[in-house]
């Protein structure tokens, strides 16, 4: 078929993306990594070796890391960055075999579906967070958008679940998606089963064996309130767009339009019918999916962590790209339909992705650091800092500084801090017991009805701590940022 290659382009441009940003992955991917590490080579659950912890928000992702990581080890050790990057080029691949069958359903041009691919695989909020599973969210809804168009209810229900695995907030889309489809509402139960059936054995495997059924992750982040000031989650983007307005501009012109013609949609669509025109319901879905999961985060309290935004800033650009693109289709069989709007829109959206690629590049080819950055050092000088933190401790234990994901990486160490030590979890769900209301109260004893919440925090040997400047003295170390510019840390005893 003629539309073969574009899965095969995709996937080129997912290596090429990976193999500019490999060197300057931010320290929460490294957290996923840090996870697949130690299920590859321990088959363990955790952050660090011997501590089981359930701060990986996306299983999915940890899984499919851990599984390739695994893989790699036929050299002898394991190689989680270059299963990183392997996964990487399969789920741009996906994406692309994604956008073929929407083109083919839809019958559009291929350079719309190509525009679909690189709007998502360029985009800087997301090459920023790779190592998280910012690429592989895209990827999955779009095939849970193909099976609601194409009416498969048993496809729909394992795309839900693999969706729900990736990150449990993407249930947002899947209730949206399927109360935009007709043919999935008809076979609700076929797809709910599935959907169950596929995803219910990782969901009580972690209520019972790592002791709650909803990753800490969100706890711990509705306990970092007060970390960006005043700003939240709703107000985030002019957070970015105050020191970096290109970016954000760029970052979030698709999104903007894709609201825009998602409400010209609605009115279009109680104002008349046209009986010729494809049924669009399901990729609206993904489109109002996007929009109902940036009001979702804005009411739970998160903080502005730029890869909060990725989810609904690619959904409703690819929502717009693929309406103007069935538009511009349909407009070629229709006289009444003018292809001018959805032809100078798309040409538009062509001259934003050209932009970001520029911006992608001036960042530097490899990237030393992401566009959007805030840790407190390189990932190479972590890498290097964690290393020799392996080495001094000697198997003791240490305090993490605030991040640790780099740290705990490449140290092999019992680094600890609230992502890896679950007793320091267990201090917060207490709080947060003492301080919700009947129905949030009610919502966490579920959640963590099997988690010992009496256990204490546990002793540490050292405590690693930041501070800005060059380092002086033993059992210091100096680090730059692009972010924060030079600082050290520090080991000191407990």
């Amino acid at each position: 078929m003629r539309f073969r290659w574009l899965p095969w382009a995709a996937a080129l441009l997912g290596l090429l993306t990976f193999l500019l940003v490999r060197g300057s992955l931010t320290d929460d991917g490294y957290i996923t990594l840090a996870y697949a590490k130690n299920l590859a080579m321990h088959g363990e659950w955790a952050l660090v070796p011997g501590s089981t912890a359930n701060s990986a928000t996306s299983p999915l992702d940890v899984l499919l890391l851990g599984l390739l990581t695994f893989v790699t080890r036929i050299s002898g050790s394991g190689h989680p960055v270059l299963a990183l990057g392997a996964l990487t080029v399969l789920t741009s691949g996906a994406l692309g075999w994604a956008w073929l069958r929407l083109m083919r359903a839809f019958k559009l041009a291929s350079w719309v579906g190509l525009l679909g691919v690189v709007l998502v695989l360029v985009n800087p909020f997301l090459l920023s967070a790779t190592g998280l599973e910012v690429l592989l969210v895209p990827a999955i809804l779009l095939w849970l958008t193909v099976f609601a168009v194409e009416g498969r209810p048993v496809l729909f229900g394992v795309a839900a679940a693999l969706a729900v695995l990736t990150r449990l907030d993407l249930v947002v889309f899947v209730l949206v998606i399927t109360f935009c489809s007709a043919e999935i509402r008809k076979h609700f139960w076929r797809a709910f089963g599935t959907a169950v059936l596929v995803s219910a054995p990782w969901f009580l495997f972690s209520w019972f064996a790592l002791g709650s059924f909803i990753p800490d992750t969100l706890v711990i982040k509705q306990d970092q309130d007060g970390l960006f000031g005043a700003w939240g989650y709703f107000s985030g983007p002019m957070m970015y767009f105050l020191y970096q307005p290109v970016t954000v501009m760029l970052t979030f012109a698709s999104a903007l339009v894709g609201v825009v013609v998602l409400l010209a949609w609605l009115g279009v669509r109680f104002a008349r019918r046209w009986e010729d025109f494809p049924a669009l319901a399901p990729v609206v879905g993904l489109g109002a999916g996007g929009v109902a999961y940036y009001i979702v985060y804005s009411t739970l309290g998160v903080g502005p962590y730029h890869w909060y935004y990725v989810t609904p800033v690619v959904t409703t650009g690819m929502f717009a790209v693929l309406v103007a693109g069935v538009w511009l289709s349909k407009a070629q069989e229709s006289p009444e339909l003018r292809a001018g709007p959805p032809r100078l829109a798309l040409g538009l959206a062509w001259v934003v992705v050209a932009s970001t690629v520029v911006l992608d590049l001036a960042q530097g080819v490899p990237w030393p650091s992401p566009v959007i950055f805030g840790n407190w050092a390189s990932s190479t000088d972590y890498a290097r800092v964690g290393q020799a933190l392996g080495k001094r401790l000697n198997g003791a234990s240490v305090a993490g500084p605030g991040e640790i994901g780099t740290l705990a990486y490449y140290c092999d160490c019992q680094i600890l801090d609230v992502f890896s030590d679950r007793s320091q979890v267990a201090d917060i769900v207490r709080k947060r017991l003492a301080d919700s209301g009947e129905v949030t109260r009610l919502g966490l004893r579920i959640n963590y009805h099997w988690f010992d919440r009496t256990q204490q925090p546990r002793p540490v040997d050292y405590r690693l701590l930041y501070d800005k400047g060059p380092a002086s003295g033993p059992d210091s170390w100096t680090v730059y940022s692009a972010a924060k510019g030079v600082g050290h840390f520090t080991l000191v005893r407990a």
